[in-house]
């Protein structure tokens, strides 16, 4: 069991360095190739070919091994095997989270002996598990003996680093030691004395990635060394470290020979060996392998004649001490002294010139191999043991250096986890980056009017320096001027105001010389022309999206067209080149005479269409050719879907407002199952119907590709024989390649990621309730229309639940409208209980501050999801 635990951490070590383990074939190769020097590493090779083969099958059908029955789960207890288990009630969009972890920690705890599973407490309700009590939900279970060993709350059990690192701890209780006083360690390291030697690890918290490479290596390594586990306390003081320290470290104590050099040393406490490396599985198996090394190896060669090291030491480097036959007896001892200054870094070698093939210079008396650089040998001359040990120590000083870099940039990145939300983290993040400002112009109270006037389309954004959003958008906004200039676009002038410091600007009533409302929401974009009024940027807030409704801007709204060459350029021209990639919907009104009915209604529909759909007027002459091209009767409005060939436009009459035909145009441009993606999320939400969402994974080959489209056909075909019974659904398909987010709303939707495709409906006007139609069910047109009918009926059952509809403040004292709702509620207080209400505050903060880590536990709880 231990060799083939640490072959798979060998095999599927993903961060490791890339002459570590590149591939399979590479690591048989160095085996075979160097005569496979350890004969446990052959073991090794084996069980890692059959990993290979049969890895891929079992990782694809986790997530049906781990659904357990109840039968399952009383024929496995009685069998007295490990389980770890969760029993599922209601799911939240947090329990789903866990699910999704559980899932992963499967493989990973098979390893170890330990069964993963889950029960539906629905379908498969077991006794004692399934109640309703609020810790039973929140609560995963490890049963060993043909019993309950000990019970988790998911808030320690939160992703699989933490779900392995607690069930190896608890596995582990007796074989790892927790100490927290020096006065413990030494108590341990008395009774180890001749025994075994000790693994001292420090992890900063329990459930981290290094806990579980610690625990992991324990269940390996458990019945030869005495691990001990610390995360704080006295103890770090007598180690050397820094209680605030937050870099896992790992000490060796030889604990189990007492030799004389170790005795010379101290007489009381063992001898302690620093991983100088970063605590990982593979980092601190090498460590122990190294010190497990001979202490001075004797060779009789020139040092170019040594191999370099092999696994597992091919990243340590060689130092090479020369011995001379005169002093055979005293160089030995002097390297076997600085071997043990060594230990754990660096391989010692001693070479002896009394050997005819050693033909290195009598000049060097020293010289080293450093890995990851080069084969080559380099020769000096040190004139003490010091300076060996700095040469060598350097490199480790250098590596030190970078992790404790990426370490910082790492507690950096812990904390962003109390900032609101991603954006401000991302933000965050960049503080230090100041933007260039070159690009745009910065505008005023003083030089608004002024600038605005000079171009034929001024695109502003009113933004707050201290707003996360509006500040993350400022760089895709210089990003977008920047790409315009390079275009040598004309008339585009791309402007900004900080309404923080220009305030009377963005604040002006109408009525005022402004040409727009009041700045109310940030960021905001507005595409403002001279003696017109400014036009609303409603779209995404990315770059792509505002410069291609820019561009799409520049055009007029509608185009007035006037000859036949100029109608087949509006249906078939890209409306500029840095758009050659995007076909836009088009939109072409015909009217026989500019005084007929509809024209203006058409005209102010346009406007409102402008930088979204091309829109093109026909009037006079060519109406009566093109109206009768398309058998219609002027005056109509011809719509040309991107999805639809221009040979087959829509055709709709001129409604009575303009409001009505813009509801209609967006209306009719949506295919007959449209791609839902995060940029047309809100307009197909704001259609107020419920939504049959298609599923379908990212195609690997064309074959793929066919098949998810012969799904979608399928979707439509369920419209087309649902008639007037699907207006209440908008059937809409999410691709997981394209929107990968769409991956955690199916998990939050149905608790766990089921088999793909997948096709649910939700948002239905009865309730927040998630049906899912019967996986591993062929998706048929009249099959689908069953279930529905179903669903209508109340005969199926939920599968899930929509989160809620709140949007509390993330923390108690972030809800500054409660805060100010208490204060008016309450008396204005006299000066002594506004003293004793300071002091009161005071505590309250504190108790707050400190409560700050277990109230992050329950953000996820408050989720909302637009979907």
């Amino acid at each position: 069991m231990g060799l083939w635990v640490v072959a798979k951490h060998l095999y599927f070590c993903v961060n490791c360095p890339k002459d570590i383990v590149p591939n399979i074939l590479w690591f048989i190769f160095s085996l075979g190739g160097q005569h496979i020097l350890l004969r446990m590493w052959a073991c090794i090779a084996v069980v890692l070919l059959w990993i290979g083969s049969a890895g891929c099958t079992e990782k694809a059908n986790m997530s049906n091994h781990i659904e357990y029955t109840a039968a399952d789960f009383y024929e496995r207890l009685l069998s007295g095997k490990m389980m770890f288990l969760y029993f599922k009630q209601q799911v939240s969009p947090t329990i789903s989270l866990f699910l999704v972890e559980l899932e992963r920690s499967a493989e990973a705890l098979q390893d170890y002996g330990v069964l993963v599973g889950k029960i539906s407490c629905k379908t498969e309700p077991v006794q004692t598990y399934c109640s309703e009590a609020k810790q039973q939900q929140h609560s995963a279970f490890l049963f060993r003996g043909g019993k309950e060993f000990l019970s988790f709350s998911l808030d320690t059990v939160f992703d699989v680093n933490s779900i392995v690192a607690e069930v190896l701890f608890a596995i582990l209780r007796d074989e790892v030691k927790y100490v927290h006083t020096d006065a413990d360690l030494l108590a341990m390291e008395n009774a180890a004395k001749g025994k075994k030697d000790i693994v001292l690890g420090y992890v900063r918290s329990l459930g981290t990635q290094e806990h579980r490479s610690l625990m992991e290596t324990a269940y390996v390594y458990g019945s030869k060394y005495q691990f001990i586990l610390i995360t704080g306390g006295p103890v770090l003081k007598q180690l050397g470290v820094n209680e605030s320290s937050q870099q896992s470290q790992v000490w060796f104590l030889h604990c189990r020979v007492r030799s004389t050099l170790m005795t010379a040393v101290t007489s009381e406490r063992c001898p302690v060996t620093r991983m100088r490396k970063a605590l990982s599985t593979l980092n601190l198996h090498t460590f122990l392998q190294l010190l497990e090394a001979p202490l001075v190896s004797e060779v009789y060669v020139d040092p170019s004649s040594v191999p370099p090291p092999q696994f597992p030491y091919q990243l340590t480097p060689q130092v090479f001490l020369f011995s001379h036959p005169a002093t055979e007896h005293l160089d030995l001892d002097t390297a076997s002294t600085l071997a043990w200054r060594l230990r754990g870094l660096a391989v010692l070698l001693l070479v002896h010139r009394q050997s005819p093939a050693v033909k290195t210079p009598d000049k060097y008396n020293a010289a080293y191999r450093l890995p990851e650089k080069s084969s080559e040998v380099k020769y000096v001359t040190l004139r003490s043991l010091d300076d060996v040990l700095e040469l060598v120590t350097k490199q480790g000083k250098e590596e030190q250096e970078e992790e404790e870099d990426d370490h910082v940039d790492e507690e950096e990145g812990s904390h962003l986890g109390e900032l609101d939300d991603e954006v401000a983290a991302a933000v965050y993040k960049n503080r230090d980056h100041f933007q260039d400002m070159d690009s745009v112009t910065q505008l005023t109270s003083d030089n608004f009017h002024t600038e605005v006037a000079q171009s034929s389309l001024t695109v502003v954004l009113f933004y707050l320096k201290w707003d996360a959003v509006s500040m993350a958008f400022l760089t895709s906004f210089i990003e977008v001027a920047e790409r315009l200039e390079d275009s040598q676009v004309d008339n585009i002038q791309m402007g900004v105001v900080d309404c923080g410091e220009w305030t009377d600007l963005c604040a002006a009533q109408p009525g005022t010389a402004v040409p727009f409302q009041p700045i109310t929401a940030f960021p905001s974009v507005l595409l403002i022309r001279p003696q017109q009024s400014a036009q609303h940027y409603r779209g995404l807030l990315t770059g792509e999206a505002l410069h291609r409704f820019i561009m799409i801007s520049c055009m007029d709204s509608p185009v007035l067209l006037s000859t036949t060459e100029e109608v087949s350029s509006f249906l078939q021209e890209v409306p500029h080149p840095d758009l050659a990639s995007y076909r836009p919907d088009r939109v072409l009104g015909l009217f026989k005479t500019e005084s007929q009915t509809g024209l203006s209604v058409f005209t102010e529909a346009a406007k409102s269409l402008r930088g979204e759909i091309l829109t093109g007027l026909l009037i006079d002459e060519l109406v009566e050719k093109w109206a009768a091209e398309y058998a219609v009767d002027p005056p109509a409005v011809l719509l040309f879907p991107s999805w639809r060939k221009l040979t087959h436009p829509l055709v709709m009459p001129v409604d009575s407002s303009s409001q009505e035909l813009l509801a209609h145009i967006c209306a009719a441009l949506l295919p007959p199952v449209p791609e839902l993606t995060v940029e047309n999320l809100p307009s197909l939400l704001s259609m107020g119907k419920a939504l049959l969402l298609l599923f379908v994974g990212e195609e690997e080959d064309e074959i793929g590709r066919r098949q998810n489209q012969a799904l979608v056909d399928e979707l439509g075909g369920v419209v087309e024989q649902g008639g007037m019974r699907m207006e209440r659904y908008l059937p809409c398909c999410i691709h997981l390649g394209r929107t990968p987010a769409a991956m955690s709303v199916l998990g939050s939707y149905l608790g766990s990621m089921p088999p793909l495709p997948a096709l649910v409906v939700t948002h239905l006007p009865t309730g927040d309730e998630v049906y899912q139609y019967p996986p591993n069910t062929p998706i048929l047109a009249s099959s689908v229309l069953q279930w529905l009918q179903s669903v209508e009926d109340g005969k199926e059952s939920p599968a899930g639940m929509l989160g809620g509809d709140s949007w509390p403040a993330a923390f108690e004292f972030y809800d500054f409208l409660k805060i100010m709702d208490m204060q008016d509620a309450d008396p204005s207080p006299t000066e002594e209980e506004e003293e004793e209400e300071a002091e009161e505050v005071n505590v309250e903060e504190h108790l707050l501050t400190k409560k700050m880590p277990e109230d992050r536990l329950d953000i996820n709880t408050k989720f909302h999801s637009e979907l």
